[in-house]
């Protein structure tokens, strides 16, 4: 969605008349886009002069077109400026161009590749503006379907209008030229530059009056799911994208690795997100790196099954004699008890807020010292509000005080946050407004618009099975889920069916057998629990509320009591500390809540939790 678009004549004549902040704060409103902060508006009124002039001549004509903060779909990021037109030979072209109010930079090292030191932003490191730029591009002919551009048809750079020449060196250093030869760096003194470059491609209005309209309007492309590219991206081709704090949180990783190279010491380091943040992203890419490029001996590991087993079924395309192969790099913690000291190069802990000490079968005694024992770099991602069983125990202090007590080096002094969205449409404000529902956080974003992520509540179960089968019939990333609140009738042989919802509606829980339940095309006719999808992400998820959460006509309560007696995994109907156990029903609800990329579909068995969801809805169901 584009916040601002004009021609190019009235974009420089409201920021002549210095009306254009006001003008982009009003669209944002209207749009009911989160932004507007004083610093923002700043940043408006300092940057877009800037812009003005380097646009106001006259070989670049008033017709074409201006775009101001664009937001990428699926993503919570915006596109600084967009100017589009046509070049010399009739080829329409955008130019996007990032914009940056720096006056100093400092280069970090040579192993932070993607990432630099700014005056604006304090001692955290940054993306490079270069490789932002060309990370949008990238975005952009990855997600707008019906716009007819090629990647040669979108020209990125970066403006830092306030850098002085004197820091050239800098921002253009060897170690960013793979990014600064795809999206050129202007500085203070680069404003004809600048123009020269923008003239190479827009000479005349586009050719296609309804470029910009395609670009904000045109049908969206599914954004690629992890589970679809991991066997190329370990081959060594980058198909996820990395951007702002993913690719800063990346090159910290990075260095991390470099540390524990060159000191030959143990080193860990924590990286932290709430769900559609990156966090698995992250770790298969820096795995990836370090098998295909750095040769190293690195391992994902997740306690979660689910994703591993479907990781493992793409990656082999289902050959088993492979699937013996790839267990060396996609494993479980509970090899870890067997691994010798430093035996793995690279430990990546996805999942981490699910470790426990010593689950099942675990012939360990602690699996937070066996991780950190067994790897030589120790990377743990965490999310504490995905928590969903009373045996999940390890927090971020935990793994602190048990990197100390083996004597390895926290490289950095706080995890890194990664708070970007890329789930649920990129809308942060969808996962406050569940933080909110639940009651697992106070937020502003007490109600949910149907306009970029559809979120629709349903009286009849069957009807929302049906509306998502009709969905699922597209590309096969639809699916239907629950919380513990369902007998395991057919596990037990009581029963065909596990999840009955009234006299209508019946299901059977996802096949015990089916490891691959998120992608095998025959499974949408069940209904995953949250440890068959917790970890994995599909375009539109049906979610069935059970009677663990209901509405007493004040606030949304729980009811551990209504959890199955089946359920042998969750610990929640037994747990005796009611506040944990009133924490992970909410938490259980907030992991299948979020695990759509392009909508949710909800069914309460409590009727006035039905209502009570619907009254938050701003645009209604259809």
């Amino acid at each position: 969605m584009i916040v601002y678009d004009n021609s190019l004549k009235n974009f420089k004549e409201a920021v002549l008349l210095n009306s254009i902040s006001d003008e982009i704060l009003e669209s944002l409103r209207e749009k009911k886009i989160s932004g507007g902060a004083r610093s923002e508006i700043n940043s408006w009124n300092n940057s877009l002069h800037f812009m003005k002039d380097v646009l106001d001549c006259p070989s670049i004509p008033d017709d074409c077109e201006v775009a101001i903060e664009y937001n990428i779909p699926q993503t919570s990021k915006r596109v600084d400026f967009m100017i589009l037109g046509s070049d010399k030979n009739n080829r329409d072209n955008v130019v996007i161009v990032e914009l940056k109010q720096w006056s100093r930079v400092n280069k970090i090292d040579d192993v932070f590749k993607h990432s630099i030191m700014s005056d604006l932003r304090g001692n955290s490191p940054v993306a490079h503006p270069s490789y932002q730029a060309y990370s949008y591009k990238s975005l952009i002919l990855n997600y707008c379907d019906e716009v007819n551009l090629e990647k040669d048809d979108l020209h990125p750079c970066a403006y830092l209008h306030n850098l002085n020449e004197s820091y050239r060196e800098v921002i253009e250093d060897d170690i960013y030229s793979e990014w600064t030869s795809e999206a050129p760096v202007f500085l203070q003194r680069d404003v004809l530059k600048l123009r020269d470059f923008i003239e190479k491609y827009i000479t005349a209005k586009s050719s296609d009056n309804k470029l910009l309209y395609k670009i904000d309007y045109g049908r969206i492309k599914p954004q690629k799911a992890l589970q679809d590219s991991i066997d190329s991206m370990l081959c060594g081709n980058e198909e996820f994208k990395l951007i702002d704090e993913q690719i800063v949180a990346y090159d910290m990783i990075m260095k991390t690795i470099d540390n524990a190279r060159k000191d030959n010491k143990k080193h860990v380091m924590i990286i932290s997100g709430g769900p559609g943040t990156g966090k698995s992203v992250l770790a298969i890419n820096v795995l990836a790196n370090c098998i295909s490029k750095l040769s190293l001996n690195a391992s994902y590991i997740t306690k979660n099954k689910t994703p591993r087993d479907c990781y493992t079924y793409l990656l082999t395309n289902g050959n088993s004699k492979k699937i013996v192969d790839l267990k060396m790099a996609i494993k479980s913690p509970h090899t870890l008890p067997s691994t010798p000291i430093n035996g793995i190069d690279v430990g990546l802990f996805d999942e981490s807020h699910r470790m426990q000490q010593k689950p099942y079968m675990y012939k360990g005694d602690d699996m937070l010292f066996d991780a950190i024992n067994a790897c030589k770099v120790s990377i743990f991602f965490i999310d504490l509000d995905q928590r969903v069983t009373t045996k999940d125990c390890y927090d971020i202090k935990d793994i602190e005080d048990m990197a100390k007590r083996q004597g390895a080096i926290l490289d950095f002094d706080e995890p890194y946050e990664l708070t970007s969205q890329f789930r649920c449409n990129g809308s942060d404000s969808y996962i406050s407004f569940i933080n909110n529902l639940l009651g697992i956080s106070k937020t502003a974003n007490t109600t949910i618009s149907n306009k970029d992520f559809i979120f629709k509540v349903f009286d009849n179960p069957n009807e929302l099975r049906d509306e998502l089968r009709k969905i699922n019939k597209v590309n096969n990333k639809a699916r239907m889920v629950a919380g513990y609140c369902y007998d395991w009738n057919v596990k037990n042989k009581r029963g065909d069916w596990d999840v009955i919802i009234g006299d209508e509606f019946k299901a059977k829980w996802n096949l015990e057998k089916d490891a691959i339940f998120a992608i095998n095309k025959n499974s949408f006719e069940q209904v995953g629990c949250i440890h068959t999808v917790q970890g994995m992400e599909f375009d539109y998820v049906g979610v069935f509320i059970g009677k663990d959460l209901y509405y007493d006509g004040s606030s949304v309560k729980t009811n551990k009591y209504a959890i199955s007696k089946d359920d042998h995994s969750s610990g929640i109907r037994g747990c005796k500390n009611e506040e944990l156990a009133d924490r992970l029903i909410r938490n259980t609800y907030k992991v299948l809540l979020t695990r759509g990329q392009k909508g949710c579909f909800v069914y309460c068995e409590d009727k006035a939790l039905n209502e009570y969801i619907k009254k938050h809805i701003l645009v209604k169901n259809d």
